[in-house]
């Protein structure tokens, strides 16, 4: 057996490395346009990993794509793995060998579960003794040839939000694979997926393609003769190209146009050759909502809309993104013009239609619309959203034709799911119904309030513009959250099918960029009051919709605020009664501040190991006992005691009028007089009437001052 020290895997770094470039297309029926993006950085991913696992190391791993076709790029790949040494600890020396220095079971056991011959097993002095070593050199196998087993895993990793199997293979996928280019080092990787043996040849673009195949060499001579075809592969190429486009043209009619970049990204991967469109529609629809027009233009037939460069209103121009270059554009604009009208002809009608019924008409046919099989109809949903709308406002003490305003918009808000125009886009609800309201002759109040009462949508989007909307909201929010909570049905993992989530960050939201103070215990009692008549209660709930609403509290106030975990936590732990937000995010930003300062830390030293010794003692916060100093033994006792008792009615008073920074300072300055008592006192000491008053008086400063402002338990002495 070979002796000798322990060495390390090593890979083989000598010599210089070949590389050659990967080009990999999956050409296929054309895809959704919402799965290109997606599947192209999962694919870039997948990529990534796969060669860092195969011991392939590359200069740069790209993706491009249309609707047709995904492609990856892989410059710089190596040629051949990386060679390295596996070495694989076995057993120790003394039961590898016995006494006549033959191998055992054991070592043979060893040899044969590493795959190499006993004889070739070294024996290796390491700190715990001499052990047997399994050294197995791996060369590394050809890259062409691990293709061919790697490509195919890359394809089956892709996953779509659906999929489907077109032919026996059992290859899921979103659309049919048509065809397949793999080039290494401008050579075809001999693979087979989906039934589809890899080539060298590509398809350009239906129409303007020829229908021929394309040969193609490499990247380079790849996306040139694609381009030649009719296809930009680059999608920041094709979008590159229609925003100057869409420039052109509304500089040409003179108009602007109304950003939308989910549009853009819509026509981007909907194209391999955009070609952007200017059309015109008649002005007598301007009468329509904005809203309703430019809906139906985008979810109907995805067209930009151009707004008036001075008033900001809707012009009567649309803008169409055509995947190819026709000859004659006018006869494209004219087909698209024929579309569209009939398109606003509908939404007209519907809008005619749905103003000859009142809203509160509307509303009375409520009982008819389930909110969910377990939480009643929307009819109910809109009384106990009203109930709740008004105590609201009476609490936040709005004046009360404000108050009034609130209920009335309560009483509609849910009327406009019955019309023509919410049924066609529910995602218009809302805002018709404040359309509705304004031509029913309701108050400004009323109307603006029921147009606003489903924004925000979580962190996007701005607030109510009125006191009455961001009422009605959050009482909406309130309503809906603790309905399903009430009937067991509440978010789990990545799962949260009704958006409660995003409804309860919407209410952090409003509360706290609204300025809306109030007791959200009290509020979301007072809801689960008006639920439990119509919602049945399920048989065990575990969740509390007001700490799912303060865990909502956390995630904003680090998003926005950028405030440390410990810091979080230590507020929104300590509260017990009454819960005021704007109050809870004020005192997480001061005691963030605080915590930066240097004497902090110590300050939370001592304070953890007072907390220590009183959990240690068994010491519980409902055991209140006076301090006596009549039994003080050491100055250091009494010094802390008269501090705590000068400071006490002056800290109690700033954390009353919420001055919390000057509050945090009295705790700062009691860092000295803490400090010395752990210097010069013993709290466990054999007199226990002695040993009971000093824990009475750590007991003074973490609760009596500690306790009132935060969980100091939960911070985090910072290594500075």
């Amino acid at each position: 057996m070979k002796r000798r020290l322990v060495k390390k895997p090593r890979q083989n770094t000598r010599g210089p490395k070949a590389t050659a470039e990967l080009l990999f297309e999956i050409g296929m029926e054309e895809l959704p346009f919402e799965f290109v993006a997606p599947a192209l950085t999962a694919l870039r991913e997948s990529a990534d990993r796969m060669f860092q696992d195969a011991r392939l190391s590359f200069k740069s791993v790209k993706t491009y794509g249309t609707p047709r076709r995904l492609v990856l790029v892989v410059d710089g790949l190596l040629t051949h793995q990386t060679a390295v040494v596996k070495e694989t600890m076995g057993p120790s020396r003394m039961v590898a060998f016995d006494q006549t220095g033959q191998p055992t079971r054991a070592a043979m056991g060893f040899a044969t579960g590493q795959g190499v011959a006993v004889e070739s097993l070294e024996v290796r002095e390491t700190p715990k003794g001499e052990y047997l070593f399994a050294v197995k050199h791996d060369t590394g196998r050809e890259t062409a040839t691990l293709l061919t087993e790697l490509l195919p895993h890359l394809v089956e990793k892709i996953s779509f939000p659906k999929a489907m199997k077109w032919n026996d293979t059992g290859l899921r996928f979103a659309r049919p694979v048509r065809w397949i280019v793999a080039l290494f080092g401008g050579k075809v990787v001999p693979v087979e997926i989906a039934g589809i043996r890899a080539g060298n040849r590509t398809s350009g673009h239906r129409v303007m393609g020829g229908g021929k195949p394309i040969p193609v060499r490499d990247f380079k001579t790849y996306s040139r003769e694609l381009e030649r075809r009719g296809v930009l592969v680059d999608p920041e190429r094709r979008r590159a190209k229609i925003q100057t486009q869409i420039d052109g043209l509304c500089a040409e009619a003179g108009v602007a146009l109304n950003t939308d970049d989910a549009l853009l990204d819509q026509a981007v991967y909907t194209t391999e050759w955009p070609c952007a469109v200017l059309g015109n529609f008649k002005p007598e629809y301007l009468a329509v909502p904005p809203e309703v027009l430019m809906t139906s233009m985008k979810h109907h037939q995805g067209f930009f809309s151009t707004k008036n460069k001075q008033s900001g209103k809707l012009a009567p121009h649309f803008i169409a993104i055509a995947d190819n270059e026709p000859q004659n554009m006018a006869l494209i604009r004219t087909g698209n013009e024929r579309v569209l009208a009939a398109r606003l002809a509908d939404a007209k009608f519907f809008f005619d239609e749905d103003r000859k019924v009142t809203l509160e008409e509307r509303g009375k046919k409520l009982s008819g619309v389930t909110f969910h099989q377990k939480l009643g109809t929307m009819a109910h949903k809109a009384e106990r959203v009203c109930r709740l709308a008004r105590l609201m406002a009476g609490v936040l003490a709005l004046p009360q034709d404000s108050i009034e305003a609130c209920v009335r918009a309560a009483q509609l808000c849910k009327a406009d799911l019955l019309s023509g125009i919410v049924g066609e886009f529910p995602e218009l609800q809302g805002i018709m119904g404040g359309y509705y309201a304004q031509h029913d002759g309701e108050k400004r109040e009323v109307c603006d309030a029921i147009r606003d009462q489903y924004v925000p949508r979580g962190m996007d989007g701005a607030l109510p513009e009125t006191t009455e909307g961001l009422v009605l909201g959050l009482a909406d929010r309130l309503d809906t959250i603790v309905a399903f909570f009430q009937a067991d049905i509440i978010p789990k993992g990545s799962e949260d099918p009704f958006a409660l989530r995003r409804h309860a960050l919407s209410v952090v939201r409003i509360v706290i960029e609204g300025n809306i103070k109030f007791d959200l215990r009290r509020m979301i009692t007072s809801a689960r009051q008006g639920v439990e008549t119509d919602v049945k209660p399920a048989a065990s709930i575990v969740e509390d919709p007001f700490g799912f609403i303060i865990e909502r509290l956390r995630f904003y106030m680090k998003t926005t605020k950028n405030l440390r975990d410990d810091v979080i936590h230590a507020v929104t732990g300590s509260v017990t009664n009454e819960c005021d937000l704007i109050d809870l995010a004020r005192r997480m930003e001061v005691l963030q501040t605080t915590a930066s300062l240097p004497e902090f830390d110590p300050l939370i030293v001592g304070f953890n190991r007072a907390n220590n010794i009183l959990k240690k003692e068994g010491v519980r916060k409902s055991e209140p006992t006076p301090v006596d100093s009549s039994l003080f033994k050491d100055d250091a006792e009494r010094e802390l005691h008269q501090r705590l008792q000068s400071m006490e009615e002056r800290y109690d008073r700033l954390i009353e009028e919420r001055q919390y920074k000057d509050a945090l300072h009295c705790l700062v300055q009691l860092k000295p007089s803490i400090d010395r008592f752990f210097e010069s006192v013993m709290v466990n000491v054999e007199d226990s009437a002695l040993r009971h008053n000093r824990l009475s008086l750590l007991r003074h400063v973490t609760d009596g001052f500690f306790g009132k402002f935060a969980d100091f338990s939960q911070i985090v002495v910072q290594v500075r």
